[in-house]
């Protein structure tokens, strides 16, 4: 099979959609990889095709695939022509439409310095740096510590700093097993070292003008507050809808802080939560993707319409699927799936 896809081939060229960026894969390489050779900012993070930070769309050429693409992509997004850089070994020339991040990842060293009791498993964490860190609203850092597995990813829960921040806070929900969730809810870490290193991730808000619906489920809600409290601080007018799953009443947070963001939302706002094994007076009951067709329909239709979602990754393939049955195109749709160190290689 790797003689197959890394055999002796011609170089091919990659050329970006929409930008000057243009590159050639070289042999025995990924597409992610030479892009990466070539000094650009191509998200990415896993790269062994399980995240999906890498997702791009195919617009002209054929590539092979290392591990299969519908491991982590949808039917909708195969259909589609998107493919995962990482994964994907140039059999053409290619033209390829991603959105590229912004400045590169660096590192710096962090300690715990606080932590908040959100829900019954998730917490708020908050981080000292010793050197700013810059990072777009939504984006994500990756985190180490002496004896660490291997990362782990948290996305940022506040607002960025034009400047960079060395303060930055994050929330984190406990993984039964979890080598550093178990630690965080069992005992004190004030203090504990830790290595940071930022920002991952292609998941922040797109330029225009129509409406924005966002969905989250258990930690998911992080980044997305992270965007909604940018958008208030630049002055975004876009009528805008806040989904949020959880099971129980007791699985609902920061509702002071989504108060506050609707107080000062220039556009219409609406935050509407979902329990899928509870009924309480006040609260839809089922799936929170269950709630995606009125809520486009609130919105104004999807003519224009972007979606956000974090979380599970069978909240985003649901959630996928019914955005394109209302019909709002994949390229339209931007996700940043929570997976937990069981899926993943680290």
């Amino acid at each position: 099979m790797l003689k197959k896809l890394f055999g002796k081939k011609p170089l091919r060229k990659v050329r970006l959609v929409g930008t000057e960026h243009e590159f050639e894969v070289g042999r025995n390489e990924t597409v992610l990889e030479s892009a990466l050779k070539a000094g650009l900012a191509y998200p990415h993070d896993c790269t062994v095709g399980t995240c999906g930070t890498c997702r791009s769309r195919l617009v002209a050429g054929k590539v092979d695939a290392i591990t299969p693409f519908g491991y982590t992509l949808s039917r909708a997004e195969l259909e589609g022509g998107y493919i995962l850089a990482c994964q994907a070994v140039p059999e053409s020339d290619l033209e390829i439409e991603v959105d590229l991040a912004g400045p590169a990842a660096t590192k710096t060293a962090a300690r715990l310095v606080a932590t908040e009791d959100l829900t019954h498993d998730i917490k708020r964490v908050i981080w000292q740096c010793d050197a700013p860190v810059h990072y777009r609203a939504g984006q994500y850092m990756n985190v180490t510590w002496p004896g660490a597995p291997g990362p782990r990813s948290y996305s940022f829960s506040a607002a960025p700093d034009e400047v960079g921040q060395t303060r930055v806070s994050t929330f984190i929900r406990k993984v039964p097993g979890g080598a550093f969730t178990e630690r965080l809810f069992g005992e004190d870490l004030t203090g504990l070292e830790f290595e940071i290193e930022a920002p991952h991730g292609g998941f922040w808000l797109r330029d225009g003008d129509g409406p924005i619906l966002l969905i989250a489920g258990g930690s998911g809600l992080s980044p997305l507050i992270s965007v909604l409290e940018d958008a208030v601080a630049r002055g975004v007018r876009r009528d805008a809808l806040l989904l949020f799953g959880g099971r129980a009443e007791r699985d609902l947070y920061c509702l002071d802080q989504i108060d506050e963001i609707s107080r000062r939302w220039l556009g219409r706002f609406d935050f509407r939560p979902v329990l899928s094994e509870e009924r309480a007076e006040g609260r839809r009951s089922g799936m929170v993707t269950d709630e995606v067709p009125a809520a486009i329909e609130w919105l104004g239709g999807s003519a224009q319409l972007q979606g956000y979602l974090c979380g599970p990754p069978g909240m985003i393939d649901a959630g996928v699927a019914a955005l394109v049955a209302t019909g709002v195109g994949l390229g339209e749709i931007h996700y940043d799936k929570f997976t937990d160190a069981s899926s993943r290689s680290t």
